[in-house]
């Protein structure tokens, strides 16, 4: 089947963000076949009655892979709900399944063979969008369902509608990025994962995501500066740059990494309510910028962390994999960072048994990991890619592949990352509920994850906490301060002169943390995060304020709730009695309340009368 190019209606330029074209125009539609005595007859296959009404049925998404996919699924969910259409978690209960798969590794190609098989015998209409289908369309496990591609995702509502019908439609080449401004349902409302780029500039030799993903893409600076102005104002308390290879940002369109991170930091609130995490580079495309990048991560607002991958400790196994860089530069990448930046944390990651791979090779890795003793370390086993040129390389056999794993791995969780770290004070941004139900998840500047037990109003606030217990994967901590609340407006950077800049104040207003970051490469750790497990988005939950407004009572409480919250923004340094003043002047009633609550009771009495009025008629009747 051939690929589905964009159809205008009339015009050579795209359509507008979220414009939706007329569906025969929009979306070429091929029926599915079926063959009788020998002859292909096509038909359009549905396998129950579609509802009349385009934008009632229930969808059901399930993500894979990376946090780039993360957004992407929370951009098509986003848009499907913009349509009508509800989002839930329960496979059994929508109507249709829209699976975004992963390509990196083999396994998560494997879970999407699965669940589409599930899907297949539950007779449930299916999408597949993600790198999978992108990077290898013609895969046996993908016939019959509809696709779409990695730059298609503006389009997936016309998908989704035309498979309910029981058409099979595939939309994967494209040559302009999806707008940023679409409608978007974050799986967590205080965390906005903003895509810098898509591809890369590197030719990996067992890396298929290039397949999908392409060459490199960037968005301006000026789209992305905006992306971050609505986030912040829609309450987002961290937000994650995330891409293929954040280092290489900006070297097709003549810009480059700092010169975004120094925008987008100018847009950040003053009082560090929300917080930048910059996402995973490569060595090559970071090593000019070493010391302009160190700047952005001394920054009160910038997550002391980066994720660096250097894959293997071997220069010719580097060499091999076509990683277009030395063991040295990692080391220099490493040493910088660590120097310039104070409690400054690197994460990276390990590919065992690559082929080629001897005892010598493995064991610079083995020592490469424990010279730096990094708290979080991604090892996985090779896995050889379809089309990739290291599936054609002689293996490593399996068995020494899992051994070197399992050793790699017993080095790395012999570190204890935090030690001595009881009993300090940090300041953490807390953004998650753990899955235990009973703590919440934040973060200090070096990204260490702190378990704290609190309400959920705490939620995208940011506090002080003393730490009272350390473990393995994470700290333990105990609320001193909140210090921001998740309600507040405040004013952003403007200028570089006007950020606290932590070379030139003391560590309590900078806030760099000293300590360790824990390892999400493990279990314990991966199920706080949406970048490391494959998600699903939750059910969306109505929109209570838009429900209620249509009742006058309903509004009439939720005014004066709105009242009382605005006259209750306070900060930890004012003083108790101008909180018992506020307190006092909550429950003076304004003239307002005074007329609608008036209305209200003679709307009321005026009902009772009329009911006692038809009563005495019935009875006199009698």
């Amino acid at each position: 089947m051939e690929d589905i190019e964009d159809l205008l209606v009339g015009t050579g330029v795209g359509v507008p963000p979220g414009f939706r074209l007329p569906v025969p125009a929009a979306v070429g539609v091929n029926p599915k076949q079926r063959k009788k005595n020998g002859v292909t007859k096509l038909t359009v296959v549905q396998d129950s009655p579609a509802p009349k009404i385009p934008g009632t049925q229930t969808i059901y998404i399930k993500t894979f892979g990376c946090s780039h996919n993360q957004s992407d699924s929370e951009y098509m969910a986003g848009q499907l709900s913009a349509f009508g259409y509800s989002l839930s978690d329960n496979p059994d209960e929508a109507d249709l399944w829209m699976i975004n798969t992963c390509t990196v590794k083999s396994p998560s190609q494997s879970a999407m063979d699965t669940i589409i098989s599930k899907g297949r015998s539950a007779k449930k209409p299916l999408v597949v969008a993600g790198c999978v289908p992108q990077g290898s369309r013609n895969l046996k496990e993908l016939e019959g369902v509809s696709i779409v591609g990695v730059q298609q995702i503006d389009r997936v509502v016309e998908v989704v509608e035309e498979t309910l019908k029981g058409h099979e439609v595939r939309l994967l080449t494209r040559k302009t990025l999806p707008a940023l401004d679409l409608p978007k349902v974050r799986k967590n409302k205080f965390v906005e994962i903003l895509p810098i780029n898509v591809g890369c500039l590197g030719a990996c030799t067992y890396c298929k995501t290039k397949h999908a993903r392409g060459h490199l893409g960037s968005y301006t600076v000026d789209s992305l500066v905006g992306r971050v102005k609505n986030v912040i104002a829609d309450g987002v308390r961290e937000i994650w740059l995330s891409s293929e290879d954040t280092g290489a940002y900006g070297r097709d369109i003549g810009v480059n990494l700092p010169i975004l991170l120094n925008a987008i930091v100018a847009e950040l609130p003053l009082n560090g309510s929300t917080m930048l995490r910059i996402g995973m580079t490569n060595p090559p495309y970071i090593l000019e910028h070493l010391k302009e990048i160190a700047d952005v991560l001394c920054h009160p607002c910038v997550y002391s962390f980066l994720h660096v991958p250097v894959q293997s400790g071997s220069d010719s196994i580097l060499s091999a994999m076509n990683r277009e860089y030395t063991v040295g530069e990692f080391r220099k990448v490493v040493d910088t960072l660590m120097e310039l930046v104070p409690g400054m944390q690197i994460a990276t990651d390990i590919i065992c048994g690559f082929p080629g791979e001897t005892d010598e090779d493995f064991a610079q890795t083995v020592d490469l990991i424990k010279d730096y003793k990094l708290a979080q370390v991604h090892i996985s086993q090779f896995y050889p890619r379809p089309g990739t040129p290291a599936a054609r390389m002689k293996k490593v056999p399996s068995n020494v592949v899992k051994q070197r794993s399992r050793e790699l791995t017993a080095v790395f969780e012999s570190f204890t990352p935090y030690t001595g770290v009881e009993g300090k004070v940090e300041r953490i941004w807390i953004t998650d509920i753990a899955s235990d139900g009973i703590h919440l998840v934040g973060h200090t500047k070096g990204y260490i994850q702190v378990l704290v037990i609190g309400p959920e109003s705490m939620l995208g606030s940011s506090a002080m906490v003393k730490i009272t217990s350390v473990g393995r994967w994470s700290v333990f901590g105990e609320v001193i301060e909140i210090l921001c609340q998740n309600n507040e407006d405040v004013p952003s950077h403007r200028s570089f002169d006007e950020r606290c800049s932590p070379c030139a104040i003391s560590e309590e207003a900078c806030a760099c943390s000293k300590e360790q970051e824990p390892c999400s490469a493990t279990p314990d750790c991966c199920n706080q995060s949406p970048t490391r497990e494959a998600t699903t988005l939750l059910k969306n939950e109505p929109n209570q304020d838009n429900h209620s407004s249509r009742n006058l009572i309903g509004w009439f409480l939720r005014n004066r709730k709105n009242q009382s919250s605005k006259k209750m923004d306070l900060t930890s340094s004012e003083s108790k009695e101008k909180q018992i003043q506020d307190l006092g002047r909550r429950s003076a009633w304004s003239p307002v309340d005074i007329a609608l609550l008036s209305g209200i009771l003679l709307s009321l009495f005026t009902i009772v009368a009329l009911f006692l009025n038809l009563g005495s008629r019935s009875l006199s009747s009698k």
